[in-house]
């Protein structure tokens, strides 16, 4: 009954569908006749009688190009109004879409992890490459809006989820814009709608992991956003204060950066939170794995704190990198180089999980203010050079300096996975541009 009822449904009149069908049946019509003619001929059995060779050859000819044409006009004619649907918001020709899209799928397998402002930048610099993408992202955001509907519905902070979700998706899209705007009165006031729609189908379908599983095919995202663990997790940091003995011990993402002390160490609340078996199943399918940009203590390290990130990394066979920020952060990386934050990943979770290290090396004062403070570069014979490759390059965007360029990012991570995979043999610091 319902292939009765589809096969109805095709056949309603102002379809568009059935002129094209009969044509296109014509046209195979007229070349299996053309050809059948032509094969007579050969073998001397004329249909037609007292015609000259060369009227024969002309007629078969001119039936099997009359085939051709009707086969192609038809299946030009059939395919756009099958397609009309699904253009609506399509830019450009349908074989530019349809190339865009295969040589996307048949990129590299990339893993970003972080969060914060600084991954989207990885992820919209990547997303012309390759759809094979994968975001793994902290979920122990507790400020904002993402802290309120934590707290209130007891969902995962859906705030960094958002944001890469945005990144990967189309920027000029009006659904993106949608889904990135922030409420500015009422009791909805700091709530991104995202965050709302996040929250929402966490509800509706039950789990967060249904939740972004749709929000991403609302979208149309070229790659997938996935959380560090499923579970509720908190971050702790052991902070020192100016004219304190002792460090504090300071519990809440949001309340570590604004002790403005010097953090010493950081933990995950509960201690052994597991990692989400996507995300480590990611990490270990990837060829490239990016970490960073992004907020060192509090964007990063929550990541690779979950039981099974970093395991899964020293697992991996991919290419792995880490990118330095542009600029120091105000309470957690104050008068830091690109030295010290390496230091601080190994200080927690040890070596051997990252291979070569990104870090900018333009300090442009353009644009730059006066509270902008480049990361200065490795040390002169600094231990970790005999560790890892360091790589420097001009990441800086040119109206905010502080921030990495999306596509000088993609184009320098991409030049250093291309010549690790070729096995080039480079200089440590062959990224020299200004």
């Amino acid at each position: 009954m319902q292939r009765f009822h589809l096969l109805s449904t095709w056949l309603t009149l102002g379809m568009g569908i059935k002129r094209w069908l009969v044509l296109l049946v014509a046209g195979v019509v007229l070349v299996a006749v053309g050809i059948t003619q032509s094969v007579l001929n050969i073998l001397g059995l004329h249909l037609i009688a007292n015609l000259s060779t060369f009227a024969e050859i002309f007629i078969d000819a001119l039936t099997i190009a009359l085939g051709f044409m009707l086969i192609i006009l038809s299946v030009v004619k059939f395919s756009r109004n099958i397609l009309a649907p699904y253009r609506r918001n399509q830019q450009g020709h349908v074989a530019d879409a349809v190339y865009a899209h295969r040589t996307r799928q048949k990129g590299l397998k990339v893993v970003a992890i972080g969060g914060g402002t600084g991954l989207p930048s990885v992820l919209r610099g990547l997303k012309p490459f390759t759809s094979n993408i994968t975001a793994v992202v902290t979920v122990a955001d507790d400020g904002g809006s993402s802290g309120r509907l934590r707290r209130e519905l007891g969902v995962l902070p859906p705030g960094d989820l958002r944001n890469n979700i945005a990144a990967l998706a189309d920027d000029e899209s009006l659904m993106t814009q949608l889904f990135q705007y922030r409420f500015g009165a009422g009791d909805l006031s700091g709530h991104a709608f995202g965050n709302l729609f996040i929250s929402a189908l966490a509800g509706v379908t039950g789990s967060i992991e249904s939740a972004l599983i749709e929000t991403e095919r609302v979208l149309n995202i070229q790659g997938r956003v996935l959380p560090a663990t499923l579970e509720d997790v908190h971050l702790s940091a052991n902070v020192r204060i100016a004219g304190k003995t002792r460090p504090l011990n300071i519990v809440g993402e949001s309340k570590i950066t604004d002790a403005g002390g010097k953090i010493e160490q950081l933990s995950l609340t509960p201690p052994n939170v597991q990692a989400y078996s996507e995300s480590v199943q990611a990490i270990l399918d990837a060829g490239l794995v990016v970490i960073g940009p992004g907020s060192l203590f509090t964007s990063i390290l929550p990541n690779l704190l979950v039981k099974g990130i970093a395991e899964a990394l020293r697992a991996s066979n991919a290419y792995i990198v880490y990118v330095c920020n542009v600029a120091t952060q105000e309470g957690e990386t104050d008068g830091f180089t690109v030295a010290e934050h390496v230091m601080a990943l190994e200080r927690h979770v040890g070596r051997g999980i990252v291979q070569a290290v990104l870090a900018n090396n333009a300090y442009p004062k353009l644009n730059a203010g006066t509270n902008t403070t480049y990361v200065q570069p490795v040390p002169e014979h600094h231990e970790i050079l005999q560790r890892y490759e360091i790589r420097y390059a001009d990441l800086t965007d040119n109206d905010h300096p502080w921030r990495h360029d999306p596509q000088k990012l993609v184009a320098a991570i991409l030049k250093m996975s291309q010549q690790e995979r070729a096995g080039a043999s480079q200089p440590k610091e062959f990224f020299t541009e200004s």
